[in-house]
């Protein structure tokens, strides 16, 4: 553990701090707020969960708190430790507080049987000499009123609603749709408390920007079952041609490509509008596929989650693999060191559902990898590969062709994101 300067110390941080505890994160991340938002939005995690350091005069330096999620990893799910809320006083920085906070974190993760954490990083260059590595990324698209989309069978048959969002009317059909949408996809964390759901939902008008209020629009079938939403507002702006309001979009969610259809054609043609700007999606959403022009798209692609491997061989062994291997890593990990050393990689019969088990062991075995724990955890979702970590010399082969093996088994057919929403 890494010693705090004289006068700190680490501290849990209880409900009844929670003004402290604010404040540190309003200082750190420079933005303001009022009692009328703070009392519609909830706190997301639990305060048994949250700690500090404080310093000699008993203020709070700063701030850190966690998520226990159960994270979806290729073909099943492990416990997750999200990292989150992490920020210190500007006057209180460059003074090892993080990395002390950090090496509380891992601590605190691992006594609690997490072999795992996650986080979105703030700033890029932090997270990566803790031994995180960029897992996954999202897309956010920005298109033109009236793109065209491809032609799919069904999406004529479903209908449209929209709404004003409300949270006692539409939390558990968002939670549903976003359950069912997410099902195999590395990283789409469900929001299994009521201060998540109600979070996804709430509206302050602080947050509004001179625009409406949050819609929610929703896509049905014949049985009136809901097939996909979105929450969305629209910005009005009037130019010289005429009407070119914006439109965007929170969160959108379709359980398939019908609905996808249906809810974007809806997004893509609203009155008095010309831009629609998206919300994070999968690399591989279903939308980007149907653009029939998607060079009109102006994309942006950004890092996703960040995953820091704990317990390597219960993480390594906690997901299924897309291919037989037997591969021995040679792991460095300056943090934990018990992660540190050879450990062999054995997938077993082949399931039902066609992928690979794997059983993880200490070895003394040459090494056929060798690699850092940031680029196994990059890895880790499927949605890095080992492989491309190797061009850039990042992985080291040892023994020849057991890189193009163990790329091929780490990865995935469906692209890691945790649908998250601020």
């Amino acid at each position: 553990m890494t010693p705090l300067p004289d006068g700190y110390r680490l501290v849990d941080v209880p409900e009844s701090r929670k003004d402290e505890y604010l404040e540190v994160d309003r200082l750190a991340f420079a933005f303001d707020s009022n009692a009328e938002t703070d009392a519609l939005v909830p706190i997301t995690f639990e305060w048994d969960r949250a700690q500090a350091v404080e310093d000699a005069d008993g203020v709070l330096a700063a701030v850190h708190a966690s998520y226990a999620h159960a994270m979806p990893v290729p073909g099943g799910t492990i416990a997750c430790s999200g990292l989150t809320w992490v920020g210190a006083r500007p006057d209180q920085r460059r003074r090892g507080l993080l990395t002390a906070m950090i090496d509380s974190h891992f601590a605190r993760s691992l006594a609690r049987d997490e072999p795992i954490s996650a986080l979105f990083a703030a700033e890029h260059a932090i997270y990566g000499r803790y031994g995180y590595g960029s897992a996954a990324d999202d897309v956010r698209v920005k298109l033109a009123r009236g793109a065209a989309l491809r032609d799919v069978p069904g999406a004529d048959e479903l209908t449209v609603r929209l709404a004003t969002a409300d949270v006692a009317r539409h939390s558990a059909l968002v939670d549903a749709v976003h359950r069912a949408a997410g099902a195999g996809r590395p990283g789409w964390t469900t929001r299994d408390s009521e201060a998540w759901r109600t979070r996804v939902l709430v509206d302050p008008p602080a947050w509004r920007e001179g625009a409406e209020p949050l819609r929610i629009v929703t896509v049905h079938d014949a049985a009136g079952d809901v097939r996909a939403f979105a929450l969305f507002r629209r910005k009005e702006n009037w130019a010289e041609g005429g009407p070119a309001g914006t439109v965007k979009v929170r969160e959108a969610v379709a359980v398939d490509a019908a609905a996808t259809h249906r809810l974007w054609s809806f997004l893509l043609d609203l009155d008095l509008t010309a831009t629609v700007e998206g919300p994070m999606l999968p690399v591989d959403d279903t939308l980007l596929h149907l653009l029939v022009d998607p060079r009109a798209v102006v994309p942006k692609v950004n890092d996703n989650l960040w995953v820091r491997i704990l317990d390597l061989p219960t993480a390594l062994a906690g997901r299924r693999y897309a291919a037989p291997v037997d591969v021995v890593l040679d792991v460095t990990d300056t943090r934990l060191t018990a992660n540190a050393g050879r450990w062999r990689l054995t997938t077993g019969a082949r399931q039902d559902d066609g992928t690979y088990p794997a059983e993880v062991t200490r070895t003394q075995d040459d090494a056929d990898l060798t690699l850092d724990v940031r680029e196994l955890g990059a890895a880790y979702l499927g949605g890095r590969s080992l492989a491309a970590q190797a061009r850039a010399g990042l992985v080291t082969e040892q023994t020849p062709g057991a890189l193009q093996s163990a790329a091929v088994a780490f990865g995935w057919p469906v692209a890691p994101m945790c649908n998250y929403v601020w």
